[in-house]
């Protein structure tokens, strides 16, 4: 089986609170490939841009404010079935049903803080890494 690509932000409550290095350790013991990665401020309108499936949501209008309002790194990631290892890496959403040692379970605050991103396909997957990264930028 060859290696696919997902797409990963830590975001900023894990980058705020000094976790970014131990997550970063935590995907690569995992056997993820960073192929690119990338400390930017996103800014309210790419939020909101990246969040559009979300619109109309009503956690829509927190989640861009909070992905907006510090710090993030962005990162493409290479693994065998990358999207799904990812997920199962990261752990559920609200880290209090989080298994025993995925990221959200270590380093989330809440359901709304919770630490990292996780593209939910290899189709989302390529359009989020595209959105952040230009092609010149990913080695392998």
């Amino acid at each position: 089986m060859s290696a696919t690509r997902t797409f990963a932000i830590i975001k900023p409550d894990a980058v705020q609170n000094g976790h970014a290095g131990k997550i970063i350790a935590h995907l690569q013991d995992a056997g993820f490939a960073i192929l690119g990665m990338k400390l930017t401020q996103i800014s309210l309108p790419q939020a909101r841009n990246f969040y559009a499936v979300h619109a109309e949501r009503g956690f829509y209008g927190e989640l861009v404010e909070f992905m907006s309002s510090g710090p993030s790194i962005v990162m493409a990631l290479e693994a065998v079935g990358a999207v799904q290892k990812w997920r199962d890496t990261i752990g559920a959403t609200d880290p209090a049903e989080a298994a025993e040692g995925t990221i959200r379970k270590l380093y989330a605050e809440n359901k709304g803080r919770n630490a990292v991103h996780g593209s939910d396909s290899a189709e989302n997957a390529a359009i989020e890494i595209a959105f952040f990264f230009a092609g010149t930028e990913l080695v392998g």
